[in-house]
């Protein structure tokens, strides 16, 4: 019975089209090599689509001189160029801006790989053309082979010659349509020679390096397969978008059916030589069934092996589910990928109970198969392995069988104690839930053996004339048939149950190690305890001994971790890891690579970073054939991300030390440079007249001596600033705590602020009984000083500043305000760091910016703290509030 298909549409693939919804359209001239036509093509269609009617407009259309593409360009409405200076040369780039403004139905956009002059809005073409296409604009482009990202290398491969202008693969996934542009080699060379596509001397050096006939047949071949790929990507979009059921007779695909068979390998070399021959894509699936989870180490190790073994060959390894019918989930398969040829290996049997037990797969594929075309690869010479003669649905176990008698047993015992206590309707209902029992408890197989052992116990017993097989009543014989055939389904069901309960088991147990992986990695801060966990954890989830290896500074490879703690490898283990590390491949047990080390090695990397190398070794080398390859993928990718993100932590601490370093670097040179040489270049510029030998007025002489002397302070004060600061920061500036009075101290830092506080009247409001505060006067006099001083430089001239304080409890609160702009919100806290500066409202002179800083550290060491308010309600003005220890008197005992 060929299986229905789902006729629904794929919700993806509808979703993908529904994006695509108000995009314009893209369609790329494809071609192997330059000059083979592209520009000319596209070209040939703007023309036919202006003919229509349709607005064209050719954005930018480089000809390279060729006086054929000039011609065929002129009748084409041209979009200016934009002109660019690029290292002092005049060149031309499209102009984004005025053909998104202009808004064409369809634009011509050549040469795709573009790179854009500096300046421009994107760094290549293909981002202009995106946001184009974003526009509702349908685009015309040109692009040769060489140019696609991923072919790139195998370009250079070819021809010797590695192109630096690259196209993402992702630009083809967004094309709606891909046209071929295709020259036989001998017409292209022509036509260089003739002078067609590059310049004469250009063409002669082109003939002997990229141009040569072996390059272009290969570049050729790989420009239709692109072409072919992008062509068989659209039609599988289409099917999964309307709900067409497959195969189509397109491009070849091949699937591979893996099981524990000896011909699974065999199968596995006939799909890679097919595919090879055919150049297609080809797909290893290996199918999970109920049948498949009491599989004997034999069995797990072969499936495992065939796996490892197509990977290795380059196939798409994939594993489904089937409930039952095997068949149908590989057809199912084969539809969704629409491929056309399946293989699958197919064993001969000697057993005739195997053949009858065992589910014929190839039999149900071959009499479903309809438009697939199914091959059956058979290993002759395979003899019947005794440890696979009878799969779990046929091997059966002692201990199942001894299950199976024993409980059959006791079921015929409780029918035999009900028969004789009180009339039971159908005593074949004990029978029935004894199977239930043993298949909920052994299986498939030992529930048959209950099944067949209850059927004979039931007619021996229990049916008439009872001691005897012999059946009298030709009802008995419906009873008996249908008493069998129950015991055989139910005890399926509940072995099937079993099996569905043990595999989500253990989907449960793989995420709960994932789970707690992840959890231990992501509350790890520090390399050392990352380390710790990543091993640890594999050693544990896998129980094996694991090592964790990563390069030092000479990118050689050492031990980091072990579990259980190594700190040596042997001469060929330590080959095998570094091979790993240089390849970026495993390498040791169970490779193919130095595989006679004791340790199997496996890369931690991602697309663009290697991170180091994962070591695993057990006592048995059966064990890593069985290891679950998604597990050990899932526990690889959560290592290299954990690695990743405290890579990631590392450079992010260090990108913003050095940020900061060379923030405070910028500052601490700008206030060199600019406040502590501006006072110095007054200080030589007064003394130069002083001494003139022509003499100044007595007056000015004053006033010069004066200036000196001024700026002479203010260059004590920035030194000191920064004397203060350096202190601060190692620890040297330690405040000697004393009884302080505040109005001595205010009225010392008034007394040599005078020259400062002239157009600035000082205010202040001191309680009489004001009690001392815990502080050192020499250094709180410092702190007034920077804050009025900084107060006078903020305020208009002529405003006031004021100095208060109250008590509140042990504390005591000095404020001094001023009337200047005031500063933001958001500046307030920061205001108090090292070199900071407002950068608006309250800032009317320069400054180092340390003389707040200065404070908040002073204060804090006597044990104070500091903060900035704005001085009025509509947020001008500013006020510094200081909170101090009010000095307690000690104790007289």
């Amino acid at each position: 019975m060929k299986p229905v298909a789902d006729p629904r549409p794929s919700p993806a693939a509808l979703l993908e089209r529904a994006n695509r919804e108000g995009r314009g359209r893209l369609k790329i001239f494809i071609g192997a090599a330059p000059g083979v036509g592209k520009t000319w093509a596209m070209l040939d269609d703007g023309h036919r689509e202006w003919a229509k009617g349709v607005d064209v407009v050719a954005a930018v259309i480089e000809t390279h001189g060729r006086a054929e593409t000039e011609a065929k360009l002129a009748d084409l409405p041209l979009l200016p160029r934009k002109p660019v200076l690029y290292k002092n040369r005049a060149l031309t780039e499209m102009d984004l801006d005025a053909l998104l403004a202009r808004h064409p139905t369809l634009a011509l956009i050549d040469e795709l790989a573009h790179t854009n002059a500096e300046g421009g809005r994107h760094e290549k073409r293909w981002q202009d053309v995106a946001e184009v296409l974003a526009a509702g604009i349908d685009v015309y482009t040109t692009l040769n082979i060489q140019h696609i990202e991923t072919l790139n290398e195998t370009v250079a491969r070819i021809t010797g010659v590695r192109v630096r202008e690259t196209v993402p693969d992702q630009v083809l996934e967004l094309a709606d349509e891909i046209e071929l542009i295709d020259l036989p080699p001998d017409e292209l060379l022509e036509r260089l020679k003739a002078g067609k596509i590059y310049p004469q001397d250009q063409a002669a050096r082109a003939i002997n390096s990229f141009f040569i006939k072996g390059n272009l047949t290969a570049l050729r071949e790989l420009a239709m397969r692109t072409a072919a790929d992008r062509v068989d990507a659209q039609l599988r979009e289409h099917m999964a978008a309307n709900a067409i059921e497959g195969p189509w007779p397109t491009q070849e695909r091949i699937l591979v059916c893996l099981n524990d068979s000896p011909a699974a390998r065999e199968a596995i070399r006939v799909a890679k030589r097919s595919a090879d021959r055919a150049r297609a894509d080809w797909i290893a699936v290996n199918v999970t069934s109920a049948r498949q989870h009491d599989f004997g180490e034999a069995q797990r190790d072969r499936i495992s092996t065939a796996l490892r073994l197509a990977e290795r060959l380059g196939a798409e390894v994939a594993t489904i589910e089937a409930e039952q019918d095997t068949a149908s989930a590989i057809l199912s398969y084969a539809r969704a990928r629409n491929v056309r040829r399946i293989i699958v290996g197919y064993p001969r049997r000697r057993s005739v109970l195997t053949r009858w037990l065992h589910e014929d797969v190839v039999q149900n594929l071959m009499r479903r198969a309809g438009s697939f075309e199914i091959t059956v690869a058979s290993q002759l010479d395979a003899q019947l392995d005794p440890t696979r003669t009878l799969t779990p649905l046929q091997r059966p176990t002692r201990r199942g069988l001894i299950e199976a008698a024993g409980i059959t047993v006791l079921a015929n015992a409780a029918a035999v104690l009900a028969d004789n206590l009180f009339p039971v309707a159908s005593l074949s209902l004990i029978f029935m839930t004894a199977v239930i029992i043993v298949a909920s408890r052994q299986g498939n197989f030992p529930a048959i053996v209950a099944s067949i052992l209850g059927f004979f116990s039931f007619d021996f017993f229990f049916v008439d004339p009872r001691f005897d097989f012999t059946i009298t009543d030709r009802s008995e014989v419906l009873t008996l048939g249908l008493f069998l055939v129950a015991s055989l389904i139910t005890g399926n069901l509940a072995a099937r149950l079993r099996h569905r309960a043990t595999v989500q088991a253990e989907i449960s147990e793989r995420t709960n190690k994932l789970y707690d992986f992840s959890r231990k990695v992501a509350a790890a801060s520090q390399k050392d305890d990352l380390i710790w966990a990543v091993v640890s954890h594999v050693a544990v989830t896998l129980r094996c001994e694991s090592l964790l290896l990563m390069p030092n500074a000479s990118e050689t490879l050492q031990i980091v971790g072990g579990f259980p703690p190594e700190d040596q490898l042997d001469v060929r283990d330590q080959m095998a890891a570094q091979y790993t590390w240089d390849k970026g491949e495993a390498a040791g047990r169970g490779s193919n690579t130095l595989p006679t080390a004791r340790w199997y090695f496996m890369p931690l990397k991602t697309t663009t970073r290697r991170f180091g190398v994962l070591g695993i070794a057990f006592d048995d080398d059966g064990a890593l054939l069985r290891l679950d390859p998604r597990l050990m993928e899932a526990l690889s990718d959560q290592i290299v991300l954990a690695l990743e993100r405290l890579g990631l932590t590392e450079d992010l601490a260090a990108t913003r030390l050095a940020t900061e370093t060379e923030r405070l670097r910028s500052a601490l040179l700008s206030s060199v440079s600019h406040d502590l040489r501006t006072p110095l270049v007054t200080i030589i510029g007064a003394a130069g007249s002083l001494t003139d030998p022509e003499g100044l007025p007595e007056a000015s002489r004053r006033e010069l001596a004066e200036l000196i002397r001024e700026e002479g302070e203010r260059l004590d004060r920035y030194v000191q600033n920064l004397l203060d600061m350096t202190r601060l920061g190692h620890g040297a500036l330690r405040p000697k705590l004393s009884a302080v009075d505040l109005a001595e101290v205010v009225g010392s830092a008034r007394h040599r602020m005078r020259a400062i506080l002239r157009l600035h009247p000082l205010t202040t409001d001191l309680p009489e009984t004001l009690p001392p505060v815990q502080a050192d006067p020499v250094l709180l006099e410092q702190v007034l000083f920077n804050i009025i001083d900084n107060a006078v430089k903020y305020s208009p001239e002529g405003s006031e500043i004021s100095l208060s304080a109250k008590t509140n409890g042990s504390l005591l609160t000095l404020t001094i305000a001023d009337s200047g702009p005031g500063i933001p919100l958001e500046d307030r806290d920061r205001i108090f760091e090292m070199f900071y500066r407002v950068e608006g409202g309250d800032r009317q002179r320069a400054g180092t910016g340390l003389g707040l800083a200065i404070c908040k550290g002073l204060i804090e060491s006597m044990g104070g703290s500091i903060r900035a308010e704005a001085t009025w309600p509509n947020g001008t003005g500013t006020r510094i509030v200081m909170t101090l220890q009010i000095h307690a008197p000690a104790a007289i005992t």
